[in-house]
């Protein structure tokens, strides 16, 4: 019977130590992770410039849109697509 407990003892030493070890490797490990994230993330937000601002559109810009898009509702009427009265309704909206 001595054996035995002697067995049994040295078995739950050995897995007790066992299962302490693998939990400090894994505690040790997770902040290597932890640092390496840190450590991507301040990289990645040096790297991250800001878009740059741009410009509100020109006068000039916004009357070729409107042309432009005149134009197209012009070949839509053109086509039949559009009668006179939506064609009117639509360049009344375009034009403000």
């Amino acid at each position: 019977m001595p054996g035995l407990l002697r067995g049994v003892a040295r078995t739950a030493v050995i897995s007790g130590t066992a299962t302490a070890v693998s939990n400090r490797v894994s505690r040790r490990q997770a902040g290597r992770w932890a640092e390496q994230d840190r450590e991507q993330q301040l990289a990645y937000q040096q790297d991250v410039t800001p878009p740059a601002a741009t410009a509100p559109p020109s006068a000039a810009d916004e009357m070729t849109t409107k042309i432009d898009q005149l134009k197209q509702l012009g070949d839509l009427k053109a086509q039949g697509v559009l009668t006179d009265e939506e064609f009117e309704a639509q360049k009344r909206r375009i034009l403000g």
